[in-house]
């Protein structure tokens, strides 16, 4: 019997490959048996709390009561003053005094057993199909170096300056005033991780400078890089190479 938090995926999905003028080109039959054809939130989720603990430096620190400048001597005595009974003026409960139980420097990362990692990927690839967030490209055919090229290739793919569309009008309110331009709603760029089959300084030099855009070989993927951006380009190698890995 199939666990609750695990989604069981079957079936054939088509993926479909552009060109670097954002034609489409053909398409890929990606089965769901080659990732595992199943899906669990639950561990997807576990996987990319570990890796942004991991990712925490842990340099916080607060100075406690015995850190804190002051001296240890009892401001007054303990009964006749008619002032509540205090202690050192270190304390946590006055001005100036040091924290109760603040943090300290440490250590938040831990491990993961690998295969569940290696599942958590999987799973993550396979969501990123199934919801048709993933778009194959057949070759970014750069020459060189080039940022306003790689920048041309997504904006064809219809994967930058994505303007979303303007909010309803609330009832009631007034028309816009004769000659007043409308307001443009403000361009945003999608996230990406561009995937590669191995590492290709051209791809990756050409789009470090571009917002929001990542490039890793596919041998480096994990669920917290699928799963963070929005969309995952792959060039047909990438997924060549991620359909032959079987964890």
């Amino acid at each position: 019997m199939a666990s609750p938090n695990v989604e069981t995926v079957s079936g054939t999905f088509t993926v479909p490959v552009f060109n670097r003028q954002g034609q489409e080109v053909g398409s890929v039959a990606v089965d769901a048996a080659d990732f595992g054809g199943k899906i669990s939130p639950r561990l997807m989720h576990e996987a990319v709390l570990m890796y942004e603990a991991n990712r925490r430096q842990g340099t916080h620190s607060t100075l406690r009561r015995g850190e804190v400048a002051g001296s240890t001597k009892k401001l007054f005595r303990q009964k006749g003053t008619g002032n509540a009974r205090a202690g050192t003026r270190r304390t946590n409960k006055r001005r100036g005094g040091g924290t109760a139980k603040g943090p300290k420097p440490r250590d938040y990362s831990y491990s993961l057993p690998k295969q569940a990692l290696r599942a958590a990927t999987r799973m993550a690839i396979l969501a990123k199909i199934r919801d048709k967030a993933t778009v194959v490209v057949d070759d970014f055919g750069l020459s060189g170096v080039k940022t306003k090229a790689m920048a041309g290739i997504l904006k064809a793919l219809q994967l930058r300056e994505i303007a979303p569309p303007p909010p309803p009008a609330p009832e009631g309110a007034a028309p816009p005033a004769p000659g007043e331009a409308p307001k443009k709603p403000r361009k945003r760029n999608l996230s990406l991780l561009i995937g590669t089959d191995k590492l290709d300084p051209t791809v990756y030099k050409s789009a470090r400078n571009l917002e929001g855009v990542r490039v890793l070989p596919a041998s480096d993927f994990n669920a917290y890089e699928v799963l963070r951006p929005k969309r995952l380009v792959l060039t047909r190698g990438a997924l060549d190479a991620l359909r032959a890995k079987k964890g």
